[in-house]
């Protein structure tokens, strides 16, 4: 059997081959190093992140009337963030009920109060935080034929690529409401997997706020050739869906937004999602790139350095043309009124 017959024989669409690629035996994201071995998000720039997600949680306990609330980090990685912030909550008196969603093994010694799961609790109080999870649920490729036909794009392990059949019924429908593709050789990453599992993440919360953060875009700007491209040892590197490298495509954020509200859910509607930049949603929780006044050199030295260097872990966190155009989705989860007699 030739190569070639081999490559033909284990062509699949883009979300089958990542979903393997990622996920299976030997997958990229069950690795021990886990992904901050490979690339570096928020999370790992700078403290200031744990701490200012901290703030947030803060304000979704006064909100709830509670001093337990929950904390659910979802694609957890090793527990980064969820580790950061039972830290930073300890100072504000917070009896936190953390959670880490993750598909990989525990990790050794993660505090023991971090319940470790494979899937979202149901029916939790509190900030259900979702940090670069949604660009690694895998979504099928499109793309536009001579013809003007939007096709599935079958992929080998090796990386190299064919049109397939035609994107048809809910795909074809989703990509003519978000991301609709008119001209020969245009590529989309059909966005409803991802829909799905974040509609599914917000029903597991009773009341409380969920947030996506992640590279994104909106209908009004979507790239036109698409965003999948691969990730190995802090280097972007071709898209390969053998296990080697990291698969990632930003998210259409904005279609996202739309879908928790057409799950049928026992308490009350969801109100209007917020579609903010990272620069503004951690200049509301206090995380400012301001250098320190520099009398301060002279008066507090020691105190100088530190507020410098915080400064410059803000700074990266809000840059443009980096963590600061990072888009967070927030959805707030109003509690259902309480039964009648209690």
């Amino acid at each position: 059997m030739t190569d070639e017959t081999c490559r033909e024989r284990e062509r699949t669409g883009w979300r089958e081959a990542a979903e393997r690629a990622l996920y299976g035996p030997g997958g990229f994201y069950l690795r021990p190093e886990g992904p901050a071995g490979h690339f570096r998000t928020s999370v790992h720039a700078s403290p200031l992140y744990a701490a200012a997600v901290a703030r947030l949680l803060g304000e979704v306990a006064a909100e709830l009337g509670t001093d337990d609330p929950a904390f659910v980090d979802v694609g957890a990685g090793r527990g980064e963030l969820v580790t950061g912030v039972l830290a930073a909550a300890a100072g504000a008196g917070l009896a936190v009920r953390a959670y880490a969603v993750e598909r990989a093994a525990r990790p050794t010694g993660l505090d023991p109060r971090i319940v470790w799961t494979d899937r979202v609790p149901r029916g939790v109080r509190g900030l259900l935080f979702a940090n670069e999870w949604l660009d690694n649920v895998p979504v099928d490729v499109a793309e536009t034929d001579a013809a003007g036909v939007a096709r599935y794009v079958e992929v080998a392990p090796d990386g190299t690529e064919r049109p397939g059949a035609p994107v048809t019924g809910p795909d074809a429908e989703w990509l003519a409401r978000w991301w609709p593709l008119r001209e020969p050789g245009a590529r989309a990453e059909i966005g409803r997997p991802r829909d799905r599992a974040w509609a599914e993440a917000v029903a597991c919360l009773a009341a409380g706020r969920a947030v996506a953060v992640d590279y994104a875009h909106v209908r009004a700007s979507r790239p036109p050739f698409g965003t999948l491209t691969g990730f190995r040892e802090g280097r972007e590197v071709p898209p390969v869906p053998d296990g080697s490298c990291d698969l990632t495509a930003h998210v259409a954020l904005d279609a996202c937004g739309a879908a928790p509200g057409a799950v049928v859910r026992s308490g009350p509607p969801l109100p209007e999602p917020e579609l903010v930049t990272q620069r503004e949603a951690l200049r509301r929780l206090g995380v400012f790139g301001a250098r320190p006044p520099l009398a301060l050199a002279s008066t507090d030295p020691a105190g100088y350095v530190r507020a410098l260097s915080s400064a410059g872990e803000a700074a990266e966190l809000t840059a443009p043309g980096g963590f600061g155009d990072f888009l967070w989705l927030i959805q707030r989860v109003p509690a259902a009124p309480a039964e009648p007699g209690r």
